[in-house]
């Protein structure tokens, strides 16, 4: 991968990147032709599909983390990506693997305290990813929203040469977010899944209406996540996308963040109010 990266950038081709888990679906795809905009026909796309160990606690379900490369290929193909960058664990992570990126300040609220390893996990695997693609711009979705965000700082405090673009949350016609995990659920918890964007919904509902206490707020969308049998809150948070500290007070233009388990799913969502 990075001997064909280098003749590329030899040859003045841009390159731009979509890092992925698997098991892609049309919110992935929909990375990939955003991907093909920025660099044009002339330009190649990568997507690179690896099931990360580091950004996995161990209580969270790296084993049974859903693949699916034949279908991950074929979405790719039809996507219209150049290249399917598949790297070996054993490559990525040595037994004697000791260095990691760490992002000291956006990454400590919200899915930082949910899951404490996982944004280490994340920057380390990313870095190591635009080292070997050396793209000149990598595409994220706004679904993982702190992610993308805490990449961006990573990029911009490490000097990695590349642009980073954020793209909309691709959803289903009833408005839950499109996301791998989404298979673990049962056909009721799906059904049940959808209270994530109607939390969502009723929230930009009632800061349409003025500026609302984020106690206030949070506790009303709690009892809404409650009228769900399924549904356990994680966390709801209101804060601001600079330095996504929580804010006191949630008018137009704040930022919402939950996550909520759906069964034993854990599912995450985010909007601009």
């Amino acid at each position: 991968m990075q001997r064909l990266a280098l003749r590329w950038k030899a040859a003045s081709i841009p390159t731009a990147f979509v890092p992925t888990m698997g098991y892609l679906h049309d919110g992935h795809a929909s990375l990939i032709r955003r991907a093909r905009q920025a660099v044009g026909n002339r330009g190649r796309v990568v997507v690179s599909v690896f099931v990360n160990p580091t950004q996995f606690a161990p209580s969270e379900d790296l084993e049974n983390y859903p693949r699916d490369l034949a279908g991950d290929k074929r979405l790719c193909r039809l996507a219209g990506a150049d290249a399917l960058f598949l790297p070996p664990g054993d490559s990525m992570y040595p037994d004697d693997f000791s260095t990691f990126v760490i992002e000291e300040q956006l990454s400590h609220g919200m899915e930082g305290v949910s899951r404490p390893t996982h944004f280490r996990g994340v920057t380390t695997v990313v870095a190591k990813l635009f080292n070997l693609v050396m793209p000149s711009i990598a595409v994220f979705g706004a679904k993982d929203f702190q992610q993308a965000a805490v990449v961006r700082r990573m990029v911009r405090d490490l000097h990695f040469p590349v642009r980073i673009i954020i793209a909309p949350t691709l959803r289903e016609p009833d408005g839950l977010a499109m996301s791998s995990r989404n298979q673990y659920l049962s056909a009721r918890e799906r059904t049940e899944a959808v209270i994530l964007w109607r939390v969502i919904r009723e929230a930009k509902e009632r800061v349409a209406r003025g500026t609302i206490a984020s106690a206030e707020l949070s506790r009303r969308l709690s009892a809404v996540i409650r009228q769900q049998p399924s549904a356990r809150l994680d966390y709801i948070e209101f804060f601001d996308t600079n330095t996504f500290l929580p804010v006191e007070k949630v008018k137009k233009g704040t930022h919402l963040a939950l996550a909520v388990f759906i069964g034993k799913t854990r599912l995450i969502d985010n909007a601009k109010l």
